[in-house]
């Protein structure tokens, strides 16, 4: 038996809950990933998997196994990439996830620039605003506002600053008024992003002065274009990000409120697990991105030039 191809084809099954799903991904039959599964059992004198006519399952033996198959099979797995790209242009799959609003508006462009200075190179963008965890969903690099959900498997690097800015329609404004403190959004109504951390909870600071506020939720959604759209039609006040809100304040379809208040800093991060260096065209991208996005951010810049940062 090969234990290690055995390993290998177990985490597959653990992450797609499915011997069917696991051998096409692998492209092998179910009754050989079945045999796979047995041997690997035989070999371990233990049960790692429930098997039902409707899905598969960890035993509680298989999922104090899953870690540390899975670190060993990514060893395996970089230890053959390192030798196949010594001396090798960069080439092959590249999975990346990314938050869908900056992977369309800015992601994209970027890993086609980089895409064209490495041919051989296969990328594989997913966009989802949902937390992913990489390891489990097989992404090489996963890029994500804010910090590391799990330092110990996770390691980061910062790519850019990630500025927060408040912003309304000039429509909503004239019916509703522009409001001077951060108090004031208590009167408003506010387009919320699911995915925050602290919920409806905004924080502002002005100098040694530090306020936080609970707003009302007048529309809720878990993409942050839907919220931008939503304030250009008027709904209300959204927690944007200037990565996405520049051109919409630029243009005077969105005006930005409470200007003399700052938002938290937060980054844009680029995660990869840590029980493993990087390979080189995991680190050639992140280096080719912190080349794109510093010191200040293309959209930043923008602003910048416009008086609008």
């Amino acid at each position: 038996m090969d234990q290690l191809r055995a390993m290998e084809i177990f985490v597959e099954v653990a992450r797609q809950r499915s011997f069917s799903e696991a051998g096409r991904r692998l492209g092998l039959t179910r009754a050989m990933v079945s045999k796979h599964i047995l041997q690997l059992e035989e070999k371990l004198g233990a049960r790692l998997l429930h098997r039902s006519t409707r899905e598969v399952s960890l035993t509680d033996v298989g999922q104090a196994y899953l870690a540390p198959c899975m670190a060993t099979v990514a060893q395996a797995q970089e230890a053959a990439r390192v030798v196949a790209q010594t001396g090798a242009d960069l080439a092959g799959p590249l999975r990346i996830q990314a938050p869908s609003s900056f992977g369309s508006e800015w992601l994209a462009g970027a890993l086609a620039r980089f895409a064209l200075l490495h041919p051989a190179l296969e990328p594989m963008l997913y966009v989802d605003d949902a937390l992913l965890d990489p390891i489990e969903h097989g992404f090489d690099l996963t890029i994500r506002v804010g910090g590391i959900p799990d330092v110990h498997a996770l390691a980061m690097r910062p790519l850019a600053p990630c500025r927060g800015v408040l912003c309304a329609s000039p429509a909503y404004l004239a019916r509703h008024g522009m409001p001077v403190t951060p108090q004031d959004l208590q009167q408003h109504r506010c387009l919320h992003f699911s995915h925050l951390t602290d919920g409806t909870q905004w924080h502002f600071k002005r100098g040694n002065e530090a306020v936080s506020v609970r707003v009302p939720a007048a529309f809720t959604a878990n993409n942050g274009l839907v919220l931008q759209q939503a304030a250009q039609r008027g709904l209300g006040i959204v927690y944007n990000t200037t990565f996405l809100a520049w051109r919409s304040l630029m243009e005077g379809t969105l005006v930005p409120v409470l200007t003399d208040w700052e938002l938290p800093l937060n980054h844009l991060s680029a995660l990869y697990p840590a029980s493993r260096q990087p390979s080189p065209k995991v680190r050639a991208l992140i280096d080719f991105l912190v080349a794109e996005y510093h010191p200040v951010p293309p959209w930043d810049r923008e602003l910048q030039t416009s008086g609008l940062l």
